[in-house]
């Protein structure tokens, strides 16, 4: 069984996954985090708790970040037009969900739950990292506890998603970024190299709903402004991100990969871009120097994901 804790900002994809996460049945889903993204950290939080009752799931909460690690960045606007008003394709969700979130802030879940279980956590992170960070900030020994850092964010190889260079996740909070890939612990990276190429259509959506339980048919009601919002990209369809970087806990072989350090660009018109310096290549002295190589994901078997993704959907 993977021990995974979820680091979260639902979120219409991030929904999806987190149904995964909950129905893999090689899947112990120990911990739900919520950071600020799609939406404010008070809504993305509510989120949590609304599909976290809706779906039964047995996982606490933690309520995270709701600001970036460097204060002094100002904040941008939530991202209305991809995700609703209220971070889940605006179907009706109430403003209270009555359920006990943990007392522990985020990051404080995040290091005590990684140093009870030693060499056992993974953690999937489909938001800023701004909790991982924090985190580490706190306790940085934790880094060698963790068994991985499995998250959806950056770019290589392909244009970004916010501005040419930028991926969401990552120009959310790039200095949260940088500490989190540069720390001495595995991460992969799954990154819209390949999430962009796994694209989920509105029918095929629909046909799971309509051979799905309640939670499944829900997952397709709060999907369908997203679908609509992916038109200019997507025929009648929708990107996968956060799903790609939860099959990728349990179904790595779908997934071709390259390895070296990375860094994230702070500031200036590249803020938030990921650069791997892949390992075998050779330069002159930089930044990347003495930096522990991670995994960067850059090919994907998308059909399989997506038939897996339905598959544990299904199980119910």
């Amino acid at each position: 069984m993977h021990k995974v804790i979820y680091d979260t900002d639902p979120g219409v994809d991030d929904a999806m996954a987190l149904l995964f996460l909950h129905r893999h049945p090689e899947i112990d889903l120990i911990g739900i985090t919520t950071v600020f993204g799609n939406a404010s950290v008070e809504t993305t939080t509510r989120n949590a708790l609304f599909l976290k009752r809706e779906w039964n799931i047995p996982a606490p909460v933690a309520k995270g970040a709701g600001v970036t690690i460097d204060p002094s960045r100002a904040e941008r606007e939530w991202p209305a037009m991809v995700h609703g008003e209220n971070g889940l394709g605006d179907i009706e969700v109430p403003g209270t969900i009555d359920l006990p979130l943990d007392p522990r802030p985020a990051h404080r879940f995040i290091i005590d739950t990684v140093r009870a279980h030693p060499g056992e956590v993974r953690l999937v992170a489909v938001g800023r990292m701004t909790n991982l960070a924090r985190a580490l900030k706190e306790d940085p020994e934790i880094a060698s506890l963790v068994k991985d850092v499995v998250i959806m964010g950056g770019n290589f190889y392909v244009p970004g998603n916010v501005s040419p260079v930028a991926e969401a996740n990552i120009h959310g909070d790039p200095e949260a970024a940088d500490i989190v890939m540069t720390a001495p612990w595995k991460v992969v990276v799954i990154g819209l190299d390949v999430t962009s190429i796994t694209t989920m259509s509105r029918s095929y959506l629909g046909e799971m709903a309509a051979r799905g339980d309640g939670a499944v048919k829900l997952l397709d009601a709060l999907s369908q402004s997203y679908i609509d919002f992916y038109k200019h990209a997507v025929e009648d369809g929708m990107m996968v991100h956060d799903s790609c970087a939860s099959v990728y806990v349990v179904a790595p072989e779908l997934f071709s990969s390259i390895s070296g350090a990375v860094r994230v660009v702070c500031g200036g018109i590249a803020d938030g871009q990921t650069i791997v310096k892949p390992d075998g290549h050779r330069f002159p002295p930089g930044d990347w120097d003495g930096l522990p190589s991670q995994v960067v994901c850059t090919g994907i078997e998308s059909e399989k994901v997506i038939d897996l993704i339905r598959d544990t959907l299904l199980t119910a």
